[in-house]
């Protein structure tokens, strides 16, 4: 239900829109199948953080099969992915995963995924291209 009320960027152009254009706010894309079980369960923690997160955040959610344009570009084959973006800067984050590139994970609790996002965003505007999560994921099986 959380992909309803989230923002959706129907096309490639849109993205890059969302990317570009914002100046202040750390961009999170939730790139992903809508119907998908993981990316309904982090789309439902995104609507439910999203306004507590809304001065330093805005989320979007993207369908990777209505738009393929970024599936290689960043590497989109896990079933749900989360990406960060800060002034057309794509930002990346120690998971303790091996992956810093993306998220590709769900976080089943408020407080967690709001640290981690203001985590990503206080680097971001101290110009670091990669942040270390506050939480290790390294336990976490990631398929």
């Amino acid at each position: 239900m959380g992909s309803v009320f989230l923002p959706h960027l129907h096309t490639g152009w849109h993205v890059d829109q969302s990317i570009v254009t914002e100046e202040e706010r750390l961009v999170i894309i939730r790139f992903g199948h809508d119907w998908d079980k993981d990316c309904m369960l982090m789309d439902e923690m995104l609507y439910s953080i999203a306004e507590k997160v809304r001065n330093f955040a805005a989320i979007y959610v993207c369908d990777i099969d209505e738009v393929p344009d970024f599936n290689e570009m960043y590497e989109l084959q896990d079933p749900m992915t989360l990406m960060f973006f800060y002034k057309n800067k794509h930002m990346m984050c120690d998971f303790g995963t091996g992956n810093n590139n993306k998220m590709n994970f769900t976080v089943d609790d408020e407080q967690e995924l709001i640290d981690i996002i203001e985590t990503i965003f206080r680097g971001a505007r101290k110009n670091k291209g990669l942040v270390i999560s506050p939480y290790d994921y390294n336990y976490k099986r990631v398929d």
